[in-house]
């Protein structure tokens, strides 16, 4: 599996990215306009939040979305026996935030949803006219004035030895949402699934942002763009000894949107986090 790496500023850009989400569901990007060293700033003030006592004062109450969760309440992947080995902190422009790290989780905030945009155009324009012609609005559009697009600020501890037998940083799934936007993490892990059963590490250079296809635009391109299966395996040796800390932006369409056949970008997100978290959605 080749997941390419894109030179943004290349005038075969467009082509050459959406080539590689059709055929791996990633694509990589170089010379992209999110600042690297606000990346930096954005994983260098996260990983000291989560080191402090501060993060306590950030639980999110029954069904809420946005705040931090705690190792005991880490994510179990469908399929997956034991939960994920990390903390994260759910960031939303009108959610419960910390001041002095938002304003880096802003400035990435605002910087990945305009490349989201741009790039959801270079899918429309790339997609067979006989799907895209379905499509309720332009996919750059569905975007537009959602409440939904969150900012999950992951930490990966580092291992102690004792984790569970198989579980592992993140284990194997697919993203809910249209598109993921995500900075080369502050460590290596990423890994994605091919379809003979093969995985693959993802090129994750400092200053590249990784892009994959989510669920929802699987299904909005009836395929043409699949939501490929990822992971982020243990380190060993030395590595294993660091913490890693992941920033990805889920980019979700305003809640009324129609994805297709009918259904609405919530009612679809809702079936979703039932599937995996047990509990309704709150609109």
């Amino acid at each position: 599996m080749d997941v390419k790496v894109v030179d943004y500023k290349s005038p075969n850009a467009a082509k050459e990215f959406t080539d590689s989400l059709r055929n791996t569901g990633f694509a990589v990007l170089v010379n992209h306009p999110i600042n690297y060293d606000d990346v930096l700033r954005l994983q260098r003030e996260w990983l000291d939040f989560f080191k402090s006592d501060r993060k306590w004062d950030f639980l999110p109450g029954e069904n809420d979305q946005d705040g931090y969760r705690p190792m005991e309440e880490a994510e179990k992947a469908v399929g997956a026996q034991v939960k994920d080995i990390k903390e994260y902190f759910h960031w939303y422009p009108w959610g419960r935030q910390p001041e002095k790290e938002s304003a880096s989780a802003m400035a990435y905030y605002t910087a990945g949803m305009n490349l989201a945009c741009e790039l959801l155009g270079w899918v429309e324009a790339n997609t067979l006219p006989e799907i895209s012609k379905k499509f309720s609005m332009p996919l750059s559009e569905m975007i537009t004035g959602t409440r939904r697009t969150l900012l999950r600020v992951l930490h990966y501890p580092p291992l102690r030895g004792d984790e569970p037998e198989g579980s592992i940083r993140a284990a194997a799934h697919e993203d809910i949402n249209m598109i993921t936007v995500l900075p080369a993490s502050n460590e290596p892990g990423l890994q994605v699934l091919d379809l003979e059963g093969n995985w693959h590490d993802v090129p994750c250079d400092p200053g590249s942002v990784a892009i994959n296809a989510g669920d929802m635009l699987d299904y909005a391109t009836d395929g043409y763009f699949p939501s490929t299966t990822h992971r982020v395996v243990n380190p060993v040796g030395e590595a294993a000894t660091r913490s890693r800390v992941s920033t990805p932006l889920f980019l979700h369409p305003a809640d009324d949107v129609v994805i297709a056949e009918g259904k609405t970008a919530f009612e679809f997100l809702a079936q979703r986090i039932k599937e995996i978290a047990g509990v309704d959605l709150k609109k």
